[in-house]
Protein backbone atom coordinates (compact mmCIF):
# COMPACT_ATOMS: atom_id res chain seq x y z
CA UNK A 1 0.00 0.00 0.00
CA UNK A 2 1.22 3.18 -0.73
CA UNK A 3 2.86 5.33 2.06
CA UNK A 4 3.38 8.96 1.15
CA UNK A 5 1.78 11.53 -1.29
CA UNK A 6 4.48 13.58 -3.21
CA UNK A 7 4.53 17.10 -1.90
CA UNK A 8 3.51 17.80 -5.15
CA UNK A 9 0.14 16.26 -5.62
CA UNK A 10 -3.42 17.10 -3.46
CA UNK A 11 -5.56 14.34 -3.04
CA UNK A 12 -9.22 14.87 -4.78
CA UNK A 13 -12.33 15.41 -2.66
CA UNK A 14 -13.41 11.98 -0.85
CA UNK A 15 -16.12 10.95 1.12
CA UNK A 16 -13.69 9.30 3.99
CA UNK A 17 -12.43 12.73 4.57
CA UNK A 18 -15.41 14.10 4.82
CA UNK A 19 -16.98 11.89 7.41
CA UNK A 20 -13.86 11.79 9.09
CA UNK A 21 -13.82 15.75 9.66
CA UNK A 22 -16.54 16.01 12.22
CA UNK A 23 -20.05 15.24 12.37
CA UNK A 24 -22.80 16.22 9.93
CA UNK A 25 -26.50 16.16 9.84
CA UNK A 26 -27.91 12.39 10.65
CA UNK A 27 -29.17 11.88 7.23
CA UNK A 28 -25.48 12.27 5.61
CA UNK A 29 -24.76 10.15 8.45
CA UNK A 30 -26.66 7.25 7.63
CA UNK A 31 -26.02 7.70 3.95
CA UNK A 32 -22.20 7.16 4.78
CA UNK A 33 -23.07 4.01 7.15
CA UNK A 34 -24.98 2.69 3.87
CA UNK A 35 -21.91 3.23 1.62
CA UNK A 36 -19.88 1.62 4.40
CA UNK A 37 -22.21 -1.53 4.54
CA UNK A 38 -22.14 -2.12 0.67
CA UNK A 39 -18.26 -1.81 0.65
CA UNK A 40 -18.76 -5.16 3.06
CA UNK A 41 -20.64 -6.57 1.36
CA UNK A 42 -19.09 -6.70 -2.48
CA UNK A 43 -16.23 -7.30 -0.34
CA UNK A 44 -17.68 -10.45 1.47
CA UNK A 45 -19.38 -11.43 -1.93
CA UNK A 46 -15.41 -11.50 -3.72
CA UNK A 47 -13.26 -13.09 -1.09
CA UNK A 48 -15.77 -15.97 0.47
CA UNK A 49 -14.26 -18.24 -1.88
CA UNK A 50 -10.93 -17.77 -2.65
CA UNK A 51 -8.90 -20.25 -0.47
CA UNK A 52 -6.85 -20.08 2.82
CA UNK A 53 -4.77 -17.00 2.79
CA UNK A 54 -1.51 -15.58 3.50
CA UNK A 55 -1.13 -11.46 3.33
CA UNK A 56 2.02 -10.32 2.45
CA UNK A 57 2.55 -6.05 3.30
CA UNK A 58 5.24 -4.40 2.38
CA UNK A 59 6.62 -0.76 0.19
CA UNK A 60 4.68 -0.06 -2.59
CA UNK A 61 7.95 1.94 -3.55
CA UNK A 62 10.29 -0.30 -4.27
CA UNK A 63 11.18 -1.44 -8.13
CA UNK A 64 11.82 -4.55 -9.96
CA UNK A 65 15.64 -4.31 -9.10
CA UNK A 66 15.42 -3.38 -5.49
CA UNK A 67 16.13 -6.42 -3.52
CA UNK A 68 13.67 -6.14 -1.59
CA UNK A 69 11.27 -6.94 -4.67
CA UNK A 70 12.90 -10.29 -5.28
CA UNK A 71 12.83 -11.27 -1.66
CA UNK A 72 9.32 -10.74 -1.53
CA UNK A 73 8.71 -12.55 -5.09
CA UNK A 74 10.57 -15.55 -3.48
CA UNK A 75 7.99 -15.11 -0.39
CA UNK A 76 4.77 -15.30 -2.62
CA UNK A 77 6.77 -17.97 -4.73
CA UNK A 78 7.05 -20.23 -1.51
CA UNK A 79 3.47 -19.44 -0.08
CA UNK A 80 2.10 -20.07 -3.40
CA UNK A 81 3.97 -23.86 -3.04
CA UNK A 82 2.71 -24.31 -0.21
CA UNK A 83 -0.86 -24.20 -1.86
CA UNK A 84 -1.64 -20.88 0.05
CA UNK A 85 -4.01 -18.37 -1.67
CA UNK A 86 -1.66 -15.22 -1.49
CA UNK A 87 -3.37 -12.01 -0.78
CA UNK A 88 -1.51 -8.55 -1.05
CA UNK A 89 -2.75 -4.85 -1.01
CA UNK A 90 -2.77 -5.42 -4.77
CA UNK A 91 -0.58 -2.36 -5.76
CA UNK A 92 2.89 -2.12 -7.02
CA UNK A 93 6.36 -2.35 -4.90
CA UNK A 94 6.10 -5.53 -2.72
CA UNK A 95 2.38 -6.32 -3.02
CA UNK A 96 3.53 -7.00 -6.84
CA UNK A 97 6.22 -9.18 -6.03
CA UNK A 98 4.40 -11.44 -4.07
CA UNK A 99 1.39 -11.55 -6.13
CA UNK A 100 3.83 -12.40 -9.32
CA UNK A 101 5.30 -14.95 -7.22
CA UNK A 102 2.33 -16.70 -6.23
CA UNK A 103 0.81 -16.56 -9.40
CA UNK A 104 4.93 -18.02 -10.63
CA UNK A 105 4.18 -20.52 -8.15
CA UNK A 106 0.72 -21.89 -9.64
CA UNK A 107 -1.45 -20.00 -6.89
CA UNK A 108 -4.23 -17.96 -6.17
CA UNK A 109 -3.02 -14.33 -6.27
CA UNK A 110 -5.49 -11.73 -4.62
CA UNK A 111 -5.30 -8.07 -4.40
CA UNK A 112 -7.55 -5.82 -2.26
CA UNK A 113 -6.77 -2.32 -3.69
CA UNK A 114 -7.35 1.03 -1.73
CA UNK A 115 -8.89 3.92 -4.23
CA UNK A 116 -6.41 6.53 -3.80
CA UNK A 117 -5.73 10.14 -5.86
CA UNK A 118 -2.03 8.90 -6.08
CA UNK A 119 0.37 6.09 -6.53
CA UNK A 120 -1.54 3.10 -6.14
CA UNK A 121 -2.79 1.40 -9.07
CA UNK A 122 -3.32 -2.56 -9.18
CA UNK A 123 -0.60 -4.97 -10.48
CA UNK A 124 -0.87 -7.30 -13.44
CA UNK A 125 -0.74 -10.30 -11.25
CA UNK A 126 -3.86 -10.45 -9.64
CA UNK A 127 -6.68 -13.52 -9.93
CA UNK A 128 -9.04 -11.39 -8.09
CA UNK A 129 -9.42 -7.63 -7.31
CA UNK A 130 -11.27 -5.88 -5.15
CA UNK A 131 -11.01 -2.27 -4.98
CA UNK A 132 -11.98 -0.24 -1.60
CA UNK A 133 -12.53 3.30 -0.50
CA UNK A 134 -12.18 3.35 2.89
CA UNK A 135 -8.83 2.14 4.82
CA UNK A 136 -10.40 0.73 8.05
CA UNK A 137 -12.81 -1.89 5.13
CA UNK A 138 -9.86 -2.73 3.29
CA UNK A 139 -8.18 -3.69 6.74
CA UNK A 140 -11.25 -5.77 8.16
CA UNK A 141 -10.89 -7.70 4.51
CA UNK A 142 -7.32 -8.66 5.12
CA UNK A 143 -7.43 -9.97 8.78
CA UNK A 144 -10.93 -11.37 8.22
CA UNK A 145 -9.86 -13.53 4.89
CA UNK A 146 -5.85 -14.50 6.14
CA UNK A 147 -5.13 -16.84 8.01
CA UNK A 148 -1.85 -14.91 8.88
CA UNK A 149 0.48 -12.05 7.96
CA UNK A 150 4.00 -11.38 6.43
CA UNK A 151 5.55 -8.56 6.54
CA UNK A 152 8.33 -7.07 3.96
CA UNK A 153 9.96 -3.71 4.30
CA UNK A 154 7.43 -1.01 4.27
CA UNK A 155 6.50 2.22 5.36
CA UNK A 156 3.80 3.85 7.54
CA UNK A 157 1.10 1.74 5.94
CA UNK A 158 2.88 -1.31 6.13
CA UNK A 159 3.67 -0.47 10.17
CA UNK A 160 -0.15 0.35 10.40
CA UNK A 161 -1.10 -3.03 9.22
CA UNK A 162 1.60 -4.37 11.18
CA UNK A 163 0.80 -3.40 15.02
CA UNK A 164 -2.91 -3.38 13.97
CA UNK A 165 -2.42 -7.11 13.63
CA UNK A 166 -0.54 -7.41 16.94
CA UNK A 167 -2.91 -5.04 18.57
CA UNK A 168 -5.44 -7.63 17.65
CA UNK A 169 -3.91 -10.35 19.01
CA UNK A 170 -2.48 -8.78 22.07
CA UNK A 171 -6.05 -8.14 22.94
CA UNK A 172 -7.75 -11.67 21.79
CA UNK A 173 -10.05 -10.29 19.26
CA UNK A 174 -7.76 -12.93 17.20
CA UNK A 175 -6.24 -15.97 18.16
CA UNK A 176 -4.07 -18.31 16.56
CA UNK A 177 -2.78 -16.00 13.86
CA UNK A 178 0.86 -16.01 13.21
CA UNK A 179 2.60 -12.60 11.97
CA UNK A 180 6.06 -12.76 10.46
CA UNK A 181 8.04 -9.62 10.19
CA UNK A 182 10.71 -10.15 7.47
CA UNK A 183 14.17 -8.41 7.01
CA UNK A 184 15.79 -7.98 11.07
CA UNK A 185 18.30 -5.33 9.54
CA UNK A 186 15.25 -3.01 8.22
CA UNK A 187 12.98 -3.75 11.14
CA UNK A 188 15.92 -3.69 13.87
CA UNK A 189 14.19 -0.64 15.18
CA UNK A 190 11.06 -2.23 15.76
CA UNK A 191 12.98 -5.33 17.44
CA UNK A 192 14.66 -3.24 19.70
CA UNK A 193 11.34 -0.77 20.85
CA UNK A 194 9.79 -4.06 21.67
CA UNK A 195 12.59 -4.98 24.57
CA UNK A 196 12.19 -1.57 25.83
CA UNK A 197 7.88 -2.29 26.11
CA UNK A 198 9.12 -5.11 27.92
CA UNK A 199 11.77 -3.45 30.05
CA UNK A 200 9.49 -0.23 30.94
CA UNK A 201 6.40 -2.71 31.14
CA UNK A 202 3.98 -1.43 28.80
CA UNK A 203 4.34 -4.87 27.19
CA UNK A 204 4.40 -8.09 28.50
CA UNK A 205 7.59 -10.73 27.55
CA UNK A 206 5.03 -13.42 26.06
CA UNK A 207 3.90 -10.34 23.39
CA UNK A 208 7.25 -10.80 22.03
CA UNK A 209 6.22 -14.12 20.79
CA UNK A 210 3.33 -12.68 18.87
CA UNK A 211 5.62 -11.93 15.95
CA UNK A 212 8.16 -13.78 14.21
CA UNK A 213 11.35 -11.99 13.40
CA UNK A 214 13.47 -13.65 10.73
CA UNK A 215 15.72 -13.29 7.41
CA UNK A 216 14.83 -17.07 6.37
CA UNK A 217 12.11 -17.75 4.40
CA UNK A 218 12.11 -21.28 4.64
CA UNK A 219 11.69 -20.13 8.73
CA UNK A 220 8.92 -18.24 7.78
CA UNK A 221 7.29 -20.72 6.01
CA UNK A 222 8.09 -23.39 8.65
CA UNK A 223 6.48 -20.92 11.04
CA UNK A 224 3.52 -20.62 8.65
CA UNK A 225 3.30 -24.35 8.59
CA UNK A 226 3.33 -25.22 12.46
CA UNK A 227 0.81 -22.56 13.20
CA UNK A 228 -1.44 -22.70 10.21
CA UNK A 229 -1.88 -25.93 8.40
CA UNK A 230 -1.24 -27.94 11.40
CA UNK A 231 -3.18 -25.61 14.46
CA UNK A 232 -5.96 -25.56 11.64
CA UNK A 233 -6.34 -28.58 11.01
CA UNK A 234 -5.96 -27.89 7.15
CA UNK A 235 -5.58 -31.08 4.71
CA UNK A 236 -2.42 -31.38 2.98
CA UNK A 237 -4.11 -31.43 -0.36
CA UNK A 238 -5.21 -27.88 -0.02
CA UNK A 239 -1.15 -27.42 -0.08
CA UNK A 240 -0.45 -28.65 -3.53
CA UNK A 241 0.70 -26.15 -6.42
CA UNK A 242 -2.00 -25.61 -8.90
CA UNK A 243 -0.34 -26.89 -12.14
Amino acid sequence: MSEQRPPQQQPSKNTEREFLGGPHSRLREFWFVLRVMMAFIRGFQKLHFVGPCISVFGSARFKEDHPAYEEARKMGYALGEMGFTVMTGGGPGIMEAANRGAKEAGATSIGCNIRLPFEQHANPWLDVMVEFEHFFVRKVMLVKYSLGFVVMPGGIGTLDELFEAITLMQTKKITNFPVVVFDTTYYKDIMELFDVMIERGTISEIDRELVLFTDSIDEATAHLRKNVVKRFGLKQQLFIPKT
